[in-house]
């Protein structure tokens, strides 16, 4: 998980960032009016509208060409793409002056045009430009060195999560083929191919899959249960979208695996009876939705709580790809205990 290309050109069209420009740039204003005023009490209300109306029309109209060239500065390197940024946002504040001067004539003036009246004003905005692109630039580049560490970090910490899974996994299937080998030699194979493959996954660099994909490897480690449990588990996938869906909308490698096996050591070991655990996942309104409901006792109550850090582990790690969109929600009924995870997905 990195950040891809500058934050500027990459975030701007995002309505919290271009709040954070919208705002900057109304301060900028306001220092502007009083500057030309040289106190409050000689601050005039429209001066201060105009100049917020002139600069808040540069930063939207710039906000939107660098949005809808995007791919274009992705082509260069971070302080070039700042560079050629700071020169279209100075273009942008000529044609604009020039505009005005036009519109001004046209409504209030019977003199020949000419370019004089075209051009005035212009050296005093672009002044304003230069003050503003070195204003907004500077800023947007502190905040993405921010954003990068920021990022550096969370890369680190999601790592170490994903590391404190791996040892558990492992532990639980090795004693699975272990109890095998002498009762059923080909089982135990069967199930050292299916957690190979399994592994070949989870030792992938940490990103983001396909639904498809995670789906194809929990079915894996869950044919390595049953192998195991044999009549004593029994699990129902109800899948409530296309295949196209499921190719399309992302999540987290190896974050429904660790909810599964939670579901089979707290629950259906736990239960001696054959059991069923149902799998829900449902994507709706670019919103996906995963319901894992498994039996279990309350006796096993307080063993569940021991393993509130697998399952912190796998919050943690989808609220760093998805933010505050992630809902994570666990119920306990008489005998049914239930996880519902749900955010708003990504498409890949």
């Amino acid at each position: 998980m990195s950040p891809a290309g500058s934050y500027f050109f990459t975030k701007i069209r995002q309505s919290q960032h271009l709040l954070e420009l919208i705002v900057a740039s109304n301060v900028l204003a306001m220092v502007l009016a009083l500057a030309e005023a040289r106190s409050w009490q000689a601050v005039e209300s429209i001066r201060v509208f105009q100049y917020m109306l002139f600069i808040n029309w540069i930063i939207l109209s710039f906000s939107a060409f660098v949005d809808y060239f995007q791919e274009f500065f992705a082509k260069f390197s971070q302080k070039m793409a700042l560079i050629l940024g700071f020169i279209f946002l100075q273009l942008i504040v000529l044609l604009t002056t020039c505009v005005i001067n036009i519109i001004q004539y046209w409504g209030s003036s019977t003199n020949n045009f000419s370019e004089d009246i075209l051009f005035q004003g212009v050296s005093l905005h672009l002044g304003y430009g230069i003050l503003l692109g070195a204003f907004c630039l500077r800023y947007l580049y502190m905040r993405e060195q921010w954003m990068n560490q920021q990022y550096s970090e969370l890369n680190a910490r999601i790592q170490a999560m994903q590391a404190r899974i791996h040892p558990h996994f492992l532990f639980n299937s090795l004693n699975s083929v272990v109890s095998l080998i002498s009762i059923d030699p080909d089982k135990a194979e069967n199930m050292l191919i299916n957690l190979s493959r399994l592994f070949r996954a989870s030792f992938q660099e940490l990103k983001l899959v396909s639904l498809a994909e995670e789906i194809d490897l929990c079915q894996q480690y869950l044919s390595i249960e049953k192998l195991r449990l044999g009549e004593r588990l029994k699990v129902e996938w109800n899948i409530q979208a296309t295949s196209l869906e499921l190719k399309r909308v992302t999540i987290p490698l190896l974050t429904l695996q660790p909810l599964l096996e939670n579901s089979i050591f707290h629950g259906v070991e736990k239960v001696l009876q054959p059991s069923t655990i149902s799998v829900l996942v449902e994507i709706l309104q670019n919103q996906v939705s995963i319901v894992i409901t498994n039996p279990y006792s309350h006796d096993t109550i307080k063993s569940r709580q021991g393993n509130g850090i697998a399952i912190e582990n796998v919050k943690q790690r989808l609220k760093a790809y998805y933010g505050q969109t992630v809902k994570f929600q666990v119920y306990g009924g008489v005998s049914l205990y239930t996880t519902v995870v749900s955010y708003h997905y990504r498409v890949k």
